[in-house]
């Protein structure tokens, strides 16, 4: 994801690029829970409050469509999207399919660069889940995978991968803020510690078991 977007003294976008400044900071309230799913986004309410027109709200709302994080309708206008329970298992099962197949494709001995990012990936997880941010958690947790699927080399494979991931990222921050409540937010850590150790040690079979117990679905019961 982009970085911060300048903001002007009173909170509106900088006019740099209205269209992807206006993404980001949506995606960022969606993604953080500021916007709830099926919550309506009325556009006279997103331009006073970003400070820009209609044309760049929109372009940024139909980017955000794309994505599968708002949904247009012509009866209820545009809405935070919502995943049925059936639509989250069935993410849930690609995600798992494709890193499964990521995993089996890599390189039998891990790339040192690779491994390097990996690693990095879950250093940002550990500083997240000690800042106790619900969004920061959220995308740590989604970086690293992005960073595990990327060590396969498949382009193709990632293109399909990030979408997912994205969506499913909806839903990440509140099952983050529930694990909150029974456990301590350093339990995620460890789950990817065990499975970052599975994949620096090269050895397939413990990747997979170590993806299977991955526990990614825990709270969505």
């Amino acid at each position: 994801m982009p970085g911060q977007p300048d903001l002007v003294a009173n909170g509106a976008l900088a006019p740099s690029s209205l269209v992807e400044l206006a993404a980001h900071r949506l995606r960022a309230e969606i993604l953080s829970g500021a916007l709830v799913p099926g919550e309506r986004l009325i556009e006279e309410q997103l331009t006073r409050r970003f400070g820009t027109s209609r044309a760049p709200l929109r372009e940024a709302l139909r980017l955000l469509g794309q994505q599968g994080l708002v949904e247009h309708s012509p009866r209820r206008g545009v809405r935070v999207a919502e995943l049925s329970p059936r639509d989250v298992d069935e993410l849930f099962g690609l995600r798992e399919v494709l890193e499964r197949f990521a995993m089996q494709m890599a390189p039998p001995v891990p790339d040192p660069l690779a491994l390097q990012e990996l690693a990095s990936r879950l250093d940002v997880m550990r500083k997240a889940a000690t800042n106790g941010v619900a969004l920061e958690q959220a995308e740590a947790h989604r970086q690293f995978h992005v960073a595990l699927v990327a060590m396969a080399g498949r382009r193709h494979v990632l293109l399909v991968y990030e979408p997912v991931l994205l969506k499913l990222q909806l839903y990440m921050a509140a099952n983050l803020r529930r694990e909150a409540q029974a456990r301590s937010p350093h339990e995620g850590v460890r789950r990817h510690q065990t499975l970052f150790d599975a994949v620096a040690s090269g050895d397939l079979d413990s990747v997979l078991a170590a993806l299977g117990d991955h526990g990614a679905r825990s709270f969505f019961r």
